[in-house]
């Protein structure tokens, strides 16, 4: 299998003449799951809007297999995005949903599934906000870009559904690099390969998540 990598540097964005992301550098690798830890304000979404590009930079470099790719449209079969908004509209069909994101070839993979399965003949607005976020996770995660960036993907959810997903995160990091960010720092700990901190729009890469300590994010003990 070929390994396709994302390097994101020197991203910088101020506000209002405050520095909200600042000097970034973050490599993403096939197989990678790479859990992007901070607290409120410190820049995790602005940065995977940044890398996506539905928020302007003042300056940034993305490049994708030693390719700069310097507009939006450049990166849209590169890169997928899950936002912290639910993107479905109500109106749709499960069914509809998936057959209009999803290449046939892959269709029969996708149903086979028992939680897709269970919500298959119902329209999005009949989902639970757990089936909807399964749902729209599972999507991003099939599609053909070579990365995905996870904005908040446990937000809300049950222990159980929040197990079903980190399993899909998973078992789709075989195909595509993962960067996920979510305040639930736990279950990022938990499904991520590599972690990332963010504090006051700077990026830390941590050899060991022991560190969360060290740079003030967790309490001792809390590790």
């Amino acid at each position: 299998m070929t390994k396709n990598i994302l390097e994101i540097d020197s991203i910088q964005k101020q506000y209002e003449g405050k520095s909200i992301v600042s000097d970034v550098y973050l490599r993403c690798e096939t197989a990678d799951i790479i859990g992007v830890l901070g607290r409120n304000g410190s820049g995790k979404s602005t940065l995977l809007k940044i890398i996506f590009g539905i928020v302007t930079a003042d300056f940034k470099f993305v490049r994708v297999d030693g390719v700069v790719k310097s507009k939006t449209s450049d990166l849209l079969n590169e890169i997928s995005y899950l936002s912290q908004d639910n993107f479905i509209p109500n109106s749709f069909s499960i069914k509809k949903t998936i057959q209009l994101a999803i290449a046939k070839d892959k269709l029969q993979d996708f149903y086979a599934d028992d939680m897709i399965q269970s919500m298959i003949e119902k329209k999005i607005k009949h989902l639970s906000g757990g089936e909807l976020r399964y749902l729209e996770i599972k999507l991003i995660l099939n599609n053909a870009s070579k990365f995905a960036l996870l904005d908040e993907p446990h937000n809300g959810l049950s222990p159980i559904m929040i197990e079903k997903i980190n399993e899909l995160i998973t078992a789709m990091s075989s195909t595509k690099g993962i960067i996920i960010t979510d305040h639930n720092y736990e279950n990022v700990i938990k499904v991520s390969t590599k972690l990332a901190l963010m504090k006051e729009g700077k990026m830390y890469h941590l050899k060991d998540k022991s560190e969360l300590v060290e740079k003030g994010y967790l309490k001792p003990g809390m590790n």
